[in-house]
């Protein structure tokens, strides 16, 4: 599944999502993932998101990914209220699967599943699960997507392309295989699948500094540094050499001849972070035990400029649309 690009966003949704409410602080924009409503003395935070380009663990998937969004607005996800549609009436057990993993999404992040909607559609070929997750800010001040600074320090966790690799193990683990790819290797890479969560890091980050903060969804970093530089108008020069991509990534790109930095990568985290809080951030980060790296900064101008072996590509264009996953399933599609 991919959105829409960012001009038809412009010339048929956002003209019809607008508010004359007082009390909505933020609403449907585009990079930012979360709607920001005042209620009483406080600020509710909500996000909505659906899984369709995975099979395995998709309801367990569904919740982390709904609650990423919340979290990377520096306030803790409470609430979810769960879609589940699947194809056929008789699909009981692949539901009560479902609703088991997003059961278990909700423990681990200490969230209540507080609503939603199961139902069956002959037109769907595989489950669709979407999840809204609400939070409340009590005192914390929302990081925007927005608010990224000249001299800033780009800092990305964990890797690139995490989730999209993950995915390709377990949905397209025969493509794997006829790749090249061996048993081990695809154990390797579904295993990353149980790092998909970013909450921890997302509010620690948000509690010492962070500008903006943006987790890597559709599109992959590059995508989302990007909607960082366009909605925050500065540029983000990066290098290479600095990205933390591991090696059975690696192995997977080169197999499936996708470009990691647009893999949609649920479970890394793109950061600006002040110069003066870069020295507490990577102290915190390193005790909590959580990968991360430096791997650039914000300047003036516009794009992202990525340097390898002294040379520079600059990048301006907004591709929302596209993402690798998608392509993997017009390439291999699944029944």
């Amino acid at each position: 599944m991919s959105k829409f690009s960012l001009d038809v966003l412009q010339r048929r949704v956002f003209p019809f999502a607008t508010s004359q409410d007082q009390d909505v602080i933020l609403g449907a924009a585009f990079g930012e993932d979360v709607a920001l409503t005042r209620v009483g003395d406080d600020i509710v935070a909500s996000h909505v998101d659906p899984i369709v380009g995975a099979i395995g663990n998709i309801g367990w998937l569904a919740v982390h990914v709904a609650c990423n969004d919340i979290a990377a607005s520096g306030i803790p996800p409470r609430w979810i209220l769960l879609l589940v549609l699947v194809p056929h009436m008789e699909d009981e057990e692949l539901l009560e699967q479902i609703m088991n993993d997003a059961k278990r999404a909700a423990d681990e992040i200490n969230v209540s599943i507080i609503g939603g909607h199961t139902g069956y559609s002959t037109n769907l070929t595989r489950p669709l699960v979407a999840v809204t997750s609400l939070g409340t800010a009590s005192g914390r001040t929302p990081v925007r997507t927005t608010g990224a600074r000249v001299g800033d320090h780009v800092l990305v966790t964990r890797g690139v392309a995490l989730e999209g690799t993950a995915i390709l193990a377990e949905d397209f683990a025969d493509v794997a295989l006829h790749l090249g790819l061996s048993s081990e290797e695809l154990e390797e890479a579904s295993s990353i699948m149980g790092e998909v969560s970013v909450v921890k890091e997302a509010l620690l980050l948000a509690d010492n500094g962070a500008t903006a903060m943006h987790d890597v969804t559709r599109g992959g970093l590059m995508e989302t540094l990007l909607e960082i530089a366009y909605l925050s108008d500065v540029g983000i020069e990066i290098e290479t050499t600095r990205l933390p991509i591991r090696s059975i990534v690696k192995r997977f790109a080169e197999a499936f001849q996708f470009d990691p930095l647009r893999m949609i990568s649920s479970g890394t985290l793109a950061v600006t972070i002040p110069p003066e809080s870069t020295a507490v951030v990577e102290d915190l980060l390193t005790r909590a035990n959580i990968e991360f790296a430096f791997v650039g900064t914000v300047t003036d101008g516009n794009g992202v400029r990525v340097f390898s072996n002294g040379t520079a590509i600059h990048h301006t264009e907004i591709r929302c649309e596209e993402d690798e996953l998608a392509r993997m399933w017009s390439l291999y599609p699944r029944n």
